[in-house]
């Protein structure tokens, strides 16, 4: 009966970690980008093309260029999936050339919501988004006072968003430690229940 009890647990243990994992990956994106190094921010562009073996940016894995964003998931913190949705944590840069530079996370890639003024987050073709940067009126004019009041605004912008996508990461990271904390509580619960009962058993038999 104990090993009965036992194995009963390490098959739960087993199926509450394949769905957390299952929940936690994403599987690859039906439509991939034309560009390789599509929502990479550009001053990240040297990382990912200085060597041939790139590694997560966590230190955890490394891959080749021909994974950079191939619709499968193959760094925990997304740095090989920055262009489509494949990775929950990885971040989508958008250039929005003429206006303001934004940072998306992946979620938001091809979710039928223009976000990027370029369209450059929508090319699965399932909506048409027209580049609007330069028609609001966010060309860069020549004037010096113009420039500098437009990059300070430009960073204050960047800075917000960024802020955003860090509140977002850390949402998403509760999240996931909710799981953890859940399945945790199922194991425990189910491990003092069978010793519960071995409890009531032995208490049985030593009346009889």
């Amino acid at each position: 009966m104990e090993t009965g009890g036992l194995n009963f647990i390490s098959l739960l243990s087993a199926c509450l970690l394949i769905t957390f994992s299952s929940s936690s990956s994403s599987s690859s994106s039906s439509i991939l980008p034309t560009s390789p190094y599509l929502g990479i921010h550009p001053g990240d562009l040297k990382y990912y093309t200085e060597s041939k073996l790139i590694k997560c940016k966590d230190g955890s894995k490394s891959f080749t260029l021909n994974r950079l964003n191939d619709g499968f998931c193959d760094c925990p913190d997304g740095t090989d999936e920055p262009g489509t949705p494949a990775c929950p944590r990885s971040k989508f840069y958008c250039r929005n050339v003429g206006s303001t530079p934004q940072i998306l996370f992946s979620s938001r890639i091809n979710d039928r919501f223009c976000d990027c003024c370029d369209g450059s987050d929508e090319y699965d073709g399932s909506i048409s988004c027209p580049n609007t940067c330069f028609e609001d009126g966010n060309v860069a004019n020549n004037s010096e006072e113009y420039y500098s009041k437009r990059t300070y605004l430009s960073n204050f912008d960047l800075q917000r968003k960024e802020n955003t996508v860090n509140l977002e990461d850390l949402i998403q990271k509760l999240k996931d430690l909710k799981v953890v904390v859940i399945i945790e509580v199922v194991l425990v619960s189910v491990i003092a229940f069978h010793l519960f009962r071995r409890h009531i058993k032995s208490r049985r038999r030593r009346y009889r």
